[in-house]
């Protein structure tokens, strides 16, 4: 296998992106059940409740999306991690490559 056809990833687990799906699902499909919320009664700071609910899942949604990043960032780094564990196929280190720590590509001198 030559380094260009080196997986930069290990195998993906299902799990957090099926969390993550349905995370972003419930931020999306939530807010467009109108009728649930078409009222103006209990108002919140002289707000009626159609308006102000809908603030509040402005701050649900980032709240979301800041799990969904976590969760997503976290199986990255596990993906990352299995496939650098591993030994190349060739019994030799893996380093030498474009993206490696002794890269000087992207990087800044201090």
């Amino acid at each position: 296998m030559s380094t260009t056809d080196r997986p930069t990833r290990g195998p993906a687990r299902p799990g957090p992106y099926l969390i993550v799906g349905i995370l972003l699902a419930i931020g999306i499909v939530v807010p467009l059940v109108v009728p649930s919320y078409a009222t103006t009664e209990p108002t919140f700071i002289g707000l009626p409740f159609f308006y102000w609910y809908q603030m509040l899942w402005v701050l649900i949604d980032t709240a979301l999306l800041a799990i969904c990043f976590a969760i997503i960032s976290r199986e990255d780094r596990r993906r990352r991690e299995v496939l650098g564990a591993r030994p190349s196929a060739d019994g030799g280190s893996r380093g030498g490559g474009a993206g490696d720590a002794g890269s000087t590509v992207g990087r800044t001198e201090r």
